[in-house]
C-alpha cells in the first residue's frame, strides 16, 4: 500500500542541520506513526512521503519554507525584566505570549539585571533540514483516526475527545 491522504504510516528517521548536527531521530527507539494528511510533519516532509511505500528509504533536504519558516528578526524583542516579576528567567525558558496575532511561543535568548531578550521565531526557522527517512509500513486509517485526526495504537487514542 501506498502513502496517501488517510494512510497511516510508520517510519523511523534522522533529522540533522546542513553542517551535520542531529536534531532528533527516532532509530533507537519505536518508529514515528502519523496520518498522512493531517499536517502534523512538517510539509516537505509530508509532500516526500506521498506515494512510497513499506520498504521504502530516501533523503531529502526540505528548505525552511516548507519546513519552520524563514527566520523574522522583528521577532526578536527586548523588554523590560519587570515583565516576569517574582519569576527566575533564565535562557532557554519558554513561555506563552498574547501578541497582536494572538498567543504566541516565546523563547528566552539573553537576560540582563533589566531587561530580557526573547524570540518568537521556532527554534528551527530559517534552517534547511537533512531527513534520512525509512518507510516501515503503510496501511489503511481508520474512521475514528481520521476523525480525530492522528493515529491511534492498540491501546486506543490515549486522550478524550
Amino acid at each position: 500500500m501506498k502513502i496517501t491522504e488517510n494512510t497511516v504510516a510508520s517510519i523511523h528517521f534522522t533529522v540533522c542541520t546542513q553542517d551535520g548536527t542531529q536534531i532528533d531521530s527516532s532509530r533507537q527507539g519505536a518508529p514515528m506513526d502519523y496520518l498522512q494528511g493531517s499536517h502534523y510533519l512538517i510539509q516537505g516532509l509530508e509532500n516526500e512521503l506521498e506515494g512510497k511505500q513499506g520498504g521504502d528509504k530516501f533523503v531529502i533536504d526540505v528548505s525552511p519554507e516548507l519546513a519552520y519558516g524563514e527566520r523574522y528578526e522583528e521577532l526578536v524583542q527586548v523588554v523590560p525584566m519587570s515583565m516576569f516579576a517574582g519569576m527566575e528567567v533564565n535562557p532557554g525558558m519558554t513561555f506563552r505570549a498574547t501578541t497582536d496575532d494572538g498567543e504566541q511561543s516565546v523563547m528566552v535568548i539573553d537576560v540582563t539585571d533589566d531587561e530580557v531578550v526573547i524570540d518568537g521565531n521556532h527554534p528551527l526557522s530559517g534552517l534547511t533540514l537533512n531527513f534520512d527517512v525509512e518507510v516501515l509500513s503503510v496501511r489503511a486509517a481508520t474512521d475514528e483516526e481520521i476523525a480525530h485526526g492522528h493515529p491511534h495504537s492498540a491501546q486506543g487514542c490515549g486522550h478524550n475527545h
